[in-house]
């Protein structure tokens, strides 16, 4: 797979962000390949000994589920129904699930997991050192809603690339890598690391400044390919930027692949729980759930090797 993007290689990206997969391709060639190659859809090469990438893609959709409370909440409930022959017991079930639906819902139970979950995620940025690149891992992506505006709709997290765009503009960085693809692509989609490089050319970061890696698919193949571009590139100084609460798990993949990167944590979630609200609510159990599956993801990539 061919790595990166040689910006004298890129034309500029036009004002206007292209609307369509074929638009967005002409306007941003470069990256990792010809895109009708099979080296530029096939897993990353460093996706070997040990490592299946379809077995853990679909391991970790099953995990997703069940690690939800809201999944545990309607097999709770499920079983309350396969056990209403049995009055008491049906009860006990139903009330357990609805407890665990309305307690991982309420603010200040989002907000103790969320403390917990970024509390390992420390700077180690040094404002004085200029980075030979600074890492960007992807997910901040909307995918549905691009698809449906035809734009590259940033989500939440869109921070990391904000961050990177800053410390570009003031010369601590020499380069940067943007490291993400498409998980589960459907026709006309445009890998995320090219989404986010047009935002940056868009805002006026130089091509020549751009590399993006477009074959990873999760946080180990991001090291992966991090340290194949690196070691291509003569890169020895970089700075990691993605989520508090992903930069744990993040930084021990990097170390699991021979990298000692500095991290810059963005993003972070917790609050200092004045003001919480007790009423369930949506986005608090969407919160919740995301710690969890962190969390889980920690424990899971640990037990792999894939994490240092």
């Amino acid at each position: 797979m061919e790595e990166g993007s040689q910006a004298g290689s890129a034309p500029p990206v036009p004002a206007q962000e292209p609307r369509a997969g074929a638009a967005f391709r002409r306007a941003w060639p470069g990256g990792h390949g010809p895109r009708g190659s099979a080296d530029a859809r096939r897993p990353p090469a460093g996706a070997d000994a040990g490592y299946h990438p379809s077995v853990f893609l679909v391991l970790s959709k099953v995990l997703d589920w069940l690690l939800a409370p809201l999944s545990w909440s309607v097999l709770l409930l499920a079983a309350a129904i396969l056990s209403r022959a049995r009055p008491r017991r049906a009860l006990v079930l139903a009330t357990l699930g609805l407890a665990v639906l309305v307690a991982f819902s309420v603010e200040p139970l989002a907000n103790r997991l969320e403390r917990y979950g970024e509390a390992g995620a420390r700077s180690t940025y040094h404002p004085e050192v200029v980075y030979d690149a600074v890492v960007v891992l992807g997910g901040m992506v909307d995918a549905p809603a691009a698809r449906a505006s035809g734009e590259g709709e940033l989500d939440e997290h869109a921070e990391r690339l904000l961050r990177a765009f800053e410390l570009l503009r003031a010369g601590r960085a020499r380069a940067v890598l943007l490291s993400g693809g498409l998980l589960a692509p459907l026709p006309g989609d445009v890998p995320e690391a090219d989404v986010l490089a047009a935002r940056l050319a868009r805002w006026g970061i130089p091509p020549a400044q751009i590399v993006t890696e477009a074959g990873s698919r999760n946080t180990r193949e991001n090291a992966i390919e991090t340290a194949r571009v690196a070691a291509g590139r003569g890169w020895h100084r970089l700075l990691v930027v993605t989520s508090a609460l992903h930069m744990p798990r993040a930084m021990a993949c990097f170390r699991a692949v021979g990298l000692e990167p500095d991290a810059l944590p963005v993003d972070r979630r917790a609050g200092d729980g004045r003001g919480a609200s007790w009423l369930p609510r949506a986005a608090s159990l969407a919160r919740s759930t995301d710690v969890l599956r962190e969390l889980a993801g920690r424990v899971v990539y640990r037990l792999a090797g894939y994490a240092r």
